[in-house]
């Protein structure tokens, strides 16, 4: 569980952008697939924004090293 948090790695992270996917298909399809109650599109827009908003810190939280990734600047690469 730890790797798939906090790894960087280019296979962990795709695994990560499915899960989170995923949940955001699960909670805009929340209605359909319990049954008892149809939420209006712009609803289900605006709770899976809010769900995908609030998702990506708490998985930061759970892998917590305090590893971030350092992202190399244009003049470093020499762009």
């Amino acid at each position: 569980m730890e790797k798939f948090l906090s790894s960087n790695e280019w296979q962990w992270r795709l695994a990560r952008t499915i899960v989170q996917g995923v949940l955001g298909v699960f909670i805009a399809n929340i209605d359909l697939i319990i049954g008892f109650a149809v939420l209006d599109p712009t609803m289900r827009a605006l709770v899976v924004a809010f769900v995908m908003a609030i998702l990506s810190p708490i998985m930061a939280a759970m892998g917590g090293d305090d590893d971030t990734p350092q992202i190399p600047r244009g003049e470093a690469r020499g762009a």
